[in-house]
């Protein structure tokens, strides 16, 4: 088996960028992303929310939700995946997969007070083989989803204050 640990941290206001996103706008964005993956993810065509609620300590949000990933996705052939979405206001969500992975979306401030997006990954694959070509392949193809994943998030919250749909 092998398990593909990895992140990818962007800043979320480079220079240039307009508008200028907040924290809050920037948390208003990961909470559409749980329900809307789709609009954010380019490997992820479809999102269902299944159910939503709280945590058993009656704490935090819990949305289960349905993804349906592209063959090129995080899985290979793609295929629907049943997630379970943990919201940690205002900084972080966890995505915990039925196979083990785990996800975790992370809004942080760099030294200069920078707003920066985390993505972590722990991607479980238990029909391949530690150290073969096949495990490399994978390894590869994760860190360029990562980058794609983060900077396209900024993307779309960004693109979403500009429409008007997050304040």
């Amino acid at each position: 088996m092998v398990t593909v640990n990895l992140a990818y941290t962007a800043p979320i206001n480079p220079a240039g960028a307009e508008p200028v996103l907040t924290e809050s706008q920037v948390w208003a964005g990961l909470q559409r992303k749980v329900r809307r993956a789709h609009e954010f993810v380019p490997v992820i065509t479809s999102c269902e929310v299944l159910s939503e609620g709280k945590t058993d300590d009656g704490d935090k949000v819990k949305v289960v939700r349905e993804v349906v990933f592209t063959p090129d996705g995080p899985r290979p052939g793609g295929g629907t995946i049943k997630e379970v979405c943990v919201h940690y206001p205002p900084a972080r969500v966890d995505f915990q997969q039925e196979n083990g992975s785990t996800i975790t979306n992370l809004v942080s401030k760099g030294p200069k007070g920078e707003l920066l997006m985390t993505y972590s990954f722990e991607w479980r694959h238990p029909d391949v083989e530690e150290g073969s070509a096949k495990a490399a392949e994978l390894k590869e193809a994760h860190m360029k989803g990562a980058k794609i994943a983060v900077e396209g998030t900024i993307d779309t919250i960004r693109r979403l204050v500009k429409e008007g749909e997050i304040q």
